[in-house]
């Protein structure tokens, strides 16, 4: 048993040679293959046995959920009988008969510290499946045009984290298809960034991108579930801000035993500073497992999820079809802000003239917003109704937020200086099926039973960091007044809100 539970440590370490300095010499002429060192400890090293493992688990699997191209997956990578189940979840959302141009996977280096990342291009890696084509040439490119990437044949010699997923690729494509082979070095935030910024350009519907990742270390099974779905949760809103400030809290939770949230973080980080950038893209949480589910130990687990990135399909994404650029955005406070001063100060509205609008701005769509004094809300209201051009209905809203939300008094000339503005503005909204749609951070929810209505916005349950559950049950009674499990037997619809404020514009 003691032996098993090794196996499930990203950290476990284990003595292995290092090709040598003549194999590894940047003008070495011979491919110099990269042999599958981790087959018969942390999968089966006998190619049958191999494949009726994959088989069990792809068997196992969650269905494919979409039939709109996968970007992008995150996938775990411990011993196969623990993570197993969870990786084929993940690579089972592929297409089988799909053929991409190239497999990007960046895995995090567990035994070799280096700075930027270091990318195979002596040769191919292989498996108990066979080989595992490299694109050298590709890889090669890489390296010589960008500092950042380098070849360390250590990080590539020693590292499990990138060969495990190899053999789910290679047991459920049918179609033949090539690997970039990144293990990532630095955990310096802005080569971080900029990593992503080279890779960007890969990004498109002709290649793959895999993020290799465990979840939280060690802490106890039911806190480990805790941490992960916090993880994912950020994962899942697509902002890399909020995957760092969710880390952070994690670790200032003080919970027992917990190493790290997520070892592969910088893979993570890398590729939601490249989606956050586009808007057609979804991401779905597929499955989630810890090492719990498959030992008796309870006391010190190791979290997995399985995390799909879909570009989406044109037909399926109403809810992603309106955007703001920054100069829309700050014009939007503008208006919001002059029309609330000119309305305290001196009770007229300012004019202004359409024209000098964009035709964004002046589409019919609801909209929140949102008035702070202190970092405490001090009045908000809005329309989810598209019955007036944007432009004006922001100018609306500031002075009803200011004037009409009975939970305050009215704001007075002398707090304008103390006021700031926040501004959401929402998109059409989705009626769903079951909660698990609700992406925490990234959706607002409106609930409908009779003739009684509430809703909340993305933001209200980030702030909060409270579960679906607790998003529904606040939203069904202090919203619509249904009660705490009234949204059970209500209509329930999700809207997304492209939410910007003073502070984060200033200047």
């Amino acid at each position: 048993m003691k032996h098993c539970i090794f196996l499930i440590t990203c950290c476990w370490m284990i003595l292995l040679s290092c090709p040598s300095e003549a194999q590894v010499e940047d003008g070495a002429k011979e491919a110099v293959d990269r042999e599958a060192v981790f087959a018969g400890k942390f999968y089966p090293g006998e190619k049958g046995e191999l494949e009726a493992m994959l088989n069990k688990y792809f068997n196992q699997a969650t269905k494919k959920q979409t039939d709109a191209p996968v970007a992008a997956l995150i996938a775990p990578h411990a011993g196969y009988p623990y993570s197993g189940k969870v990786a084929a979840a993940a690579y089972k959302q592929l297409n089988p008969q799909h053929r991409y141009e190239n497999i990007f996977i960046i895995a995090p280096s567990h035994r070799v510290s280096f700075d930027g990342a270091s990318i195979y291009h002596k040769g191919d890696y292989t498996t108990p499946l066979g080989k595992v084509k490299v694109n050298r040439e590709l890889a090669k490119k890489l390296v010589r045009e960008n500092d950042l990437f380098v070849f360390n044949p250590s990080a590539h010699s020693q590292e499990h984290s990138l060969e495990v997923q190899l053999p789910f690729l290679q047991h459920h494509l049918k179609e033949d298809f090539q690997i970039v082979p990144i293990v990532t070095g630095t955990q310096d935030q802005a080569k971080i960034r900029e990593i992503a910024g080279l890779l960007k350009p890969y990004f498109n519907e002709h290649n793959l991108f895999v993020v290799s990742t465990d979840f939280s270390h060690y802490p106890g099974y039911e806190d480990a579930v805790k941490v992960d779905r916090a993880t994912a949760d950020a994962i899942t809103a697509n902002t890399p801000e909020k995957l760092i400030n969710t880390l952070r809290a994690n670790a200032k939770k003080d919970v027992s035993n917990l190493v790290t949230s997520m070892c592969g973080w910088p893979g993570v980080y890398a590729l939601l500073n490249i989606t956050s950038k586009k808007d057609d893209i979804q991401i779905k949480k597929i499955l989630y497992r810890n090492s719990g589910d498959a030992l008796d130990r309870k006391d010190r687990v190791v979290g997995y999820w399985a995390i799909s990135f879909y570009g989406k399909n044109k037909k399926n994404q109403p809810n992603m079809s309106f955007q703001l650029n920054q100069e829309e955005k700050k014009t939007l406070l503008h208006i919001a802000r002059k029309t609330l001063e000119e309305y305290i100060r001196n009770d007229r509205k300012p004019e202004f003239e359409e024209e000098q609008f964009s035709e964004t701005l002046k589409k019919k769509t609801g909209a929140f917003v949102t008035l702070q004094k202190g970092g405490e809300l001090r009045g908000c209201i809005g329309r989810f109704e598209a019955k007036l051009p944007l432009y004006e209905l922001v100018g609306e809203l500031a002075i009803a937020s200011a004037t009409q939300d009975m939970r305050f008094s009215a704001v007075s000339a002398e707090e304008l200086d103390e006021i700031t503005l926040e501004i959401s503005v929402l998109t059409p909204m989705e009626k769903i099926e079951s909660i698990e749609e609700i992406e925490l951070g990234t959706h607002g929810i409106y609930i409908q039973k009779g003739g009684m209505t509430g809703t909340l916005l993305p933001q209200v349950a980030e702030k909060f960091d409270w579960t679906r559950e607790e998003f529904l049950g606040h939203c069904a009674r202090d919203k619509a007044g249904i009660g705490w499990e009234g949204w059970k037997n209500a209509d329930v619809f999700t809207y997304r809100a492209i939410v910007f404020g003073e502070e984060e514009l200033s200047g």
